[in-house]
């Protein structure tokens, strides 16, 4: 079967067509043709105003599969992630039992190079995730982990932090860490500030992300390796960054697509789908997380996909799971951030450079390069609600409400995925 997809913007910085508006022709599952020419093909995509790229890719989504299926499996994760414009996803270790085996790792992966979403896994470095105990990395590796990190959970352990640098070396590993001192944001609730004191909720410090962030640098200053800092959220977290990158440290970050767009002024309703951790923070952090993303400090621009189920939301505010699920709703968000960033900056965030940081091939928008792609229509609008939710959960802030930003077709390993 032949595909045209005619008069999309290309965006690939690798690809000589980037920034270019040209036809794409697609057939057995490879780029046939790019080009002026009005090929035949057996269906056409009128991708005007649309933009190609090659897929999405997202560092660090959850799934409840296995031990928490009702939340979502790994055939809904999929078939959220295909509708929402991603190819591949890396897999946060925080399931029953943790990816500490290579069991674990083959059961997140068995499938790749035959589904149109690649699974890849992030294994743990301690057991259970618990921060007591080193898992095999070397092992896990070999077993074909992407990265080691205990996921929602932070390396709170300072021996562990710096052993599992050290051992991540023997074969160029990345160690991932979401920074968070759980002590300081115990019972938690939101953020720190004036709305939480109004709100009568305990508030979450930025200190407690900034403190082990701090801690994390000042170790790979002294064990060197490769560190990736995960959804951070405040403005000094960013500097933080930045000024290691300046002392010459191998030091990455991301944050979530909502974090630079909500603030904490949402939660005066207490709705629980505004629960997320790290918190929404203050304008001021959200403005500084934008300038991250234009100046290039934040690498990676990530979903924060967390499915809960309605017993884990639909609760007190003060017991209520933390997450939003974002995986088919994360095209509105970089519509959204697209009016302060450029697109081609956010398409590099969510395509080449996550793949690069794990170390895998990024796909290209090249004639004779395999079809690995996605077609967003940023002008777009639909409706996330019962009839169109492919994950299991449906916590999101953005259910039932009208959202700009829609993917009309999917790529990948012959496959396709096609709403146009």
């Amino acid at each position: 079967m032949k595909i045209l997809i005619q008069s999309a913007t290309l965006l690939d910085a690798k690809s000589a067509f980037h920034k270019k508006v040209k036809n794409v022709l697609i057939q057995n599952g490879r780029i046939t043709d790019i080009g002026d020419k009005k090929y035949a093909a057996d269906k056409v995509i009128d991708a005007k105003g649309m933009i190609l790229s090659t897929g999405w890719f997202d560092l660090g989504t959850y799934t409840g599969d296995p031990g928490y299926e009702q939340r979502e499996d790994l055939n809904s994760l999929m078939a959220s992630a295909a509708a929402g414009g991603f190819t591949g996803l890396a897999l946060l270790p925080n399931t029953n039992p943790s990816v500490q085996s290579k069991n674990g790792v083959s059961y997140i992966m068995n499938g790749n190079g035959s589904r149109l979403v690649d699974l890849h896994a992030l294994a743990s470095v301690t057991r259970n995730n618990k921060g007591e105990e080193l898992t095999e990395m070397i092992d896990l590796h070999e077993a074909g982990a992407v990265g080691f990190t205990d996921g929602l959970k932070p390396l709170w352990h300072t021996d562990i932090f710096l052993k599992a640098l050290q051992y991540v070396q023997k074969f160029d590993g990345l160690v991932i860490d979401h920074p968070e001192d759980i002590w300081l944001n115990l019972f938690g609730q939101m953020h720190e500030g004036i709305n939480s004191t109004m709100l009568g909720l305990k508030g979450m410090p930025r200190i407690a992300e900034e403190l082990p962030l701090n801690r994390n640098i000042e170790l790979l200053q002294y064990a060197g390796g490769k560190l990736h800092l995960s959804r951070l959220s405040t403005a000094k977290s960013i500097e933080l960054v930045k000024a290691a990158r300046k002392r010459g440290l191998k030091v990455t970050c991301d944050i979530t697509g909502y974090q630079a767009l909500l603030d904490d002024s949402l939660l005066q309703g207490f709705d629980t789908n505004y629960k997320v951790n790290p918190p929404l923070r203050e304008k001021s952090d959200r403005d500084a997380l934008i300038r991250g993303l234009k100046d290039g400090t934040i690498d990676v621009l990530c979903t924060g996909h967390m499915p809960h189920d309605d017993e884990g939301k639909n609760l007190e505010f003060d017991l209520a799971e933390f997450g939003i699920t974002n995986l088919q709703t994360f095209a509105s968000n970089l519509v959204s951030l697209s009016a302060s960033v450029p697109w081609e900056d956010l398409i590099e965030k969510i395509t080449t450079a996550p793949r690069t940081l794990l170390g895998l091939e990024a796909p290209s928008l090249e004639a004779g390069q395999s079809a690995n792609l996605t077609l967003l229509d940023p002008s777009a609008t639909w409706t996330l609600d019962e009839k169109t939710n492919l994950s299991k959960s449906k916590n999101s802030p953005w259910y039932r409400q009208k959202v700009k930003g829609k993917v009309v077709a999917v790529f990948n390993h012959s496959k396709n995925l096609l709403d146009a």
